[in-house]
């Protein structure tokens, strides 16, 4: 069996593409190709926090920005966005993009991967079709992720429509006690996390919870997490321990 970490088979509709949080059961899925797929890290975290909620009031769309660190390119997206941070105060060093597409140190840059013929980027059409294989297929999504200057964390600005109401402390009850989620509560001091402090942290981290006025069933909410853990190693780790309880044992 293989838990396999890049993109090849997230989209081979034999091959379960799980977050243990969210849809443990497609792991029974397993058999037919002997592999299960990891997630995108962006996706992993959102759906993690999607799960508890479309639970309760169906999500009907998600409107998404990222904000993307740079370790979600590797090693040499992290030595750039540092060799370039240098060289801005020294400028006798220059250090052209590489990596990416345009300077990193002190920017934000609106593309992560290849555009499409769409007009969005892979990255942005991963969301969407993970996001509806993971939890929903009937769920809209539309997103944009940025890459920002910042080493681990992704952070992610979350819109959600839903077909039913829910009051935004009725939200963060169910957050609460929602597995793999901390729920940081906007009333608390501090009241929310930022991409530096969930390093490091095995948890998806949400916080700023809000109605969103705009529209009958909306909220808004901002989520945090390592992209090095919940978005690859610790889910891979989780799916290995998910196929042990339901399917090793079994046999």
């Amino acid at each position: 069996m293989v838990i396999d970490n890049s993109s090849l088979y997230r989209y081979d509709p034999d091959i379960p593409l799980i977050v243990p949080e969210v849809n443990a059961d497609a792991i029974l899925g397993y058999a037919k190709k002997n592999i299960i797929a990891n997630p995108n890290c962006s996706t992993a975290q959102m759906v993690v926090a999607l799960k508890p909620l479309h639970d309760r009031a169906t999500i009907k769309r998600v409107v998404v920005a990222t904000y993307q660190s740079v370790s979600g390119a590797g090693k040499e997206g992290m030595d750039e966005l540092w060799d370039q941070t240098k060289a801005v105060y020294n400028p006798v060093q220059e250090v052209p993009p590489k990596k990416f597409q345009k300077q990193i140190a002190f920017n934000v840059i609106p593309q992560i991967d290849v555009f499409l013929d769409s007009g969005e980027t892979k990255e942005e059409w991963k969301m969407v079709a993970e996001t509806k294989k993971i939890l929903d297929p009937k769920i809209k999504v539309t997103a944009t992720c940025v890459r920002v200057p910042v080493f681990v964390g992704h952070s992610e600005a979350i819109n959600i429509e839903f077909e039913d109401f829910l009051d935004w402390q009725e939200a963060q009850d169910i957050l609460r006690e929602a597995p793999g989620i901390m729920l940081i509560d906007k009333r608390e001091p501090g009241g929310y996390i930022t991409p530096i402090e969930c390093v490091g942290e095995y948890a998806t981290y949400v916080s700023r919870v809000r109605q969103d006025s705009t529209i009958d069933n909306g909220l808004s909410l901002w989520c945090v997490s390592d992209n090095l853990r919940k978005g690859a190693a610790l889910n891979a780790v989780q799916i290995a321990e998910l196929l042990g309880s339901r399917v090793l044992k079994k046999g």
